[in-house]
């Protein structure tokens, strides 16, 4: 006889524990354990029954797996939580027994990170267990920048201190260094939360969102405890990261911080970087706010020349023993013209034809390289400057009042090419009497003054150059100007779909083009219509009913031997009689207009024949579709009743977005309508 199972000690009872049973078996509070769930990765489980998995009689509602909180038996944090718990204690009681000189020594021994700044733990052994290997933690970076980010950008209160806010801004800017110099930002947009940004890393796809450098205000529905765990998690991640990253493009890690140079909000100028390459320290690119030394170095300058002139003395010595100098130049030609890199050729007319291999794939990384900006003060600094700087310009300058850290302040230099402009253009002439001073701080040029031969854009034109890979036409983003559509560079477009980048003639269907012309026609009849309406009434109105008269005289002359021959076709379909209604109603309708403008009734006959054209082609489509329809039905009648359903599944999926881009489409026609008009206006 097997041996009797008891309730609650085999099966999914044995296999989960609720967090109340957790929480006493490792003897900590529930923030405590809260905290610790966070930082290793443990979440709720979802039992299939929760009767069988509850011990008792009514069913909790959070599950753990057994094996995870057996897991977190051996963790090395739990001993920290436990010393901390046990020294309040101590603290707690040494107050209550009235003896303040025992509590304030305990005191001291405790370990106070909001008042001192060191933590009681560290989560560096916590990081190598849940990221094995660098990949690992790259791809789990997405949220861990979009969260450290945000925090960056909160106000210092109760529950976020303003060290967790200064550390997280500075883990932030070493994160933008790296993507400065490595030249790794690939795209971005900008949306109603924030800025979107893709980096690839080592071959990963990292995706962030930043938030608009606004002043956020603090609700007290948002519980800063929970997201405060995760941050401190990720302040130690990123800070493995940066290492990592500084040392793969050997940079020394940290970089030198400047506090003075941070509280004048000098932000990615605040950082020095030094390379870990002795022979070589010049070669790391620094931000600074001087201006690039435009000749060589004197000592560099002094050696090229002296091996120059070596060469020269060297040649000349070969000559005159007779040797041929050309010889060794020919064979640097030769080698030189067969350094080039392989095509691939079609073996047969007509095969494929594969990518053509080149040196660079790409040269968006220096797509500002030979640009000098400025950014007026009503850009926003932060995110132009990281996006400049790490696509290849070198010269970046902006107002005072945004901070230190500019190539130049003077707007009027004449080394600035491009000038990033957002206010409105002004159209007021400049008064004779005027200073050209507000209450704020004095312009060096009026609102609506330009500097000659320089361009002057809105900031998207930066953003769509970025995503699109070259620089767009300055004349499409100039102040003022109606800005293009900003699309979403992360979108996949699948084919048959809406596409915005595509002209709407060659993605929409025929029955849709038909439709736009007939629209178009329309409004040109009623344009019309109101001209001659506008002129003397009575004498058009006589010439109309003379030209009605002759063209209804003129017009009838017996029947054709078309029509007579449709007349006495046999069988005659639903669609003549169709027609026949549509062709009523139109009459009636042209009845009432006349009877309401007094005028003569317009017959069929007097239709325009583009008109006619278009009815006709219309009606072959419908006819078309509804053999199609047709057709249709009788190949799903001759499918299984499951295939059917999964067939009439995907049917109704496709008819779904089929309907949203033909909104998508009708609503673009409309704007473009809409232009125009106001073009011809």
């Amino acid at each position: 006889m097997g041996k009797i199972k008891k309730k609650g000690e085999a099966g999914n009872a044995k296999n989960y524990i609720t967090r109340s049973q957790a929480v006493r078996k490792l003897q900590i509070s529930l923030p405590d354990f809260r905290q610790l769930c966070i930082w290793k990765g443990i979440f709720p489980r979802e039992p299939r029954n929760k009767k069988k998995v509850s011990k008792s009689s009514t069913p909790s509602t959070t599950f753990y797996y057994a094996k995870d909180i057996q897991y977190l038996l051996h963790e090395p944090l739990l001993q920290k939580f436990r010393d901390q718990k046990a020294l309040e204690k101590k603290i707690s009681k040494a107050l209550g027994r009235g003896d303040v000189g025992d509590a304030k020594r305990l005191e001291t021994n405790a370990v106070r990170p909001e008042k001192t700044g060191k933590p009681r733990y560290t989560l560096n052994h916590v990081i190598r267990e849940r990221y094995p290997t660098f990949v690992d933690a790259l791809r789990d970076l997405d949220d861990c920048l979009s969260m450290l980010f945000l925090f960056a950008n909160l106000p210092s209160t109760s529950t976020v201190p303003a060290k967790m806010i200064a550390r997280c801004e500075k883990l932030c800017l070493e994160f933008q260094h790296y993507l400065i110099v490595s030249q790794t930002l690939r795209k971005s947009f900008l949306s109603i939360k924030g800025i979107y940004y893709q980096a690839n890393i080592q071959g990963e796809d990292i995706l962030w969102l930043v938030p608009y450098k606004f002043n956020q205000r603090v609700v007290g529905d948002v519980d800063f405890r929970i997201m405060g765990t995760f941050v401190e998690f990720y302040m130690t991640l990123l800070g493995f990261v940066n290492f990592r990253l500084y040392t793969s493009i050997g940079l020394k890690y940290p970089p030198k911080f400047d506090e003075t140079k941070d509280d004048q909000a000098a932000e990615l100028a605040a950082f020095k970087l030094e390379s870990t390459r002795l022979d070589d320290p010049s070669s790391v690119p620094q931000i600074t706010n001087s201006e690039p030394q435009t000749g060589p170095d004197p000592k560099t300058q002094a050696a090229v020349t002296k091996l120059i002139q070596k060469m020269k003395e060297e040649a000349a010595n070969d000559t005159s023993d007779g040797a041929e100098p050309n010889v060794e130049a020919q064979g640097d030609q030769e080698e030189q013209s067969t350094d080039a890199i392989d095509k691939f050729e079609p073996v047969a007319p007509g095969g494929d034809v594969l990518p053509q291999p080149s040196y660079s794939e790409s040269n968006t990384e220096n797509l500002f390289a030979n640009c000098t900006f400025f950014l007026s003060r009503e850009a926003p600094r932060q995110p132009l400057e990281l996006l400049l700087r790490a696509f290849g310009c070198k010269r970046i300058g902006w107002d005072a009042v945004l901070g230190d850290g500019a190539f130049t302040t003077n707007e009027r230099d004449p080394s600035i090419t491009h000038q990033i402009v957002d206010r409105p253009v002004v159209q007021a002439a400049m008064e004779e009497s005027g200073d050209g001073e507000d209450n704020q701080t004095s312009q060096k040029l009026a609102s609506n003054q330009r500097m000659p031969g320089r361009v002057y854009v809105q900031p998207q034109w930066v953003w769509d150059s970025i995503n699109d890979g070259e620089l767009k036409r300055p004349d499409q983003y100039a102040p003022g100007a109606q800005l293009p559509p900003h699309l979403s560079p992360f979108v996949q477009h699948t084919q048959g779909a809406y596409d915005p980048t595509i002209p709407l003639e060659d993605q929409q269907p025929e029955d849709e083009a038909l439709e736009d012309s007939d629209e178009e026609v329309d409004g040109d009849d009623l344009a019309v219509k109101g001209i001659e309406e506008g002129a003397d009434g009575m004498d058009i109105a006589s010439d109309d009913e003379e030209d009605e008269e002759d063209g209804d005289n003129d017009s009838f002359g017996g029947f054709s031997d078309e029509e007579d021959g449709g007349a006495n076709k046999k069988g005659q379909n639903n669609e003549d009689e169709d027609e026949d209604e549509e062709e009523a109603e139109l009459q009636y309708q042209r009845e009432l207009e006349a009877e309401l403008t007094g005028k003569p009734v317009k017959r069929a006959g007097s239709a325009n024949p583009q008109t006619k054209a278009k009815a006709e082609a219309r009606k072959k489509l419908a006819q078309k579709a509804r053999e199609e329809a047709e057709e249709l039905e009788r190949q799903k009648g001759m499918l299984s009743k499951k295939k059917r359903k999964l067939f009439e599944q995907m049917q109704y999926t496709n008819n779904k977005k089929s309907t949203e881009d033909k909104a998508l489409r009708l609503k673009r026609r409309k704007l473009e309508k809409a232009k125009g008009q106001q073009g011809k206006a």
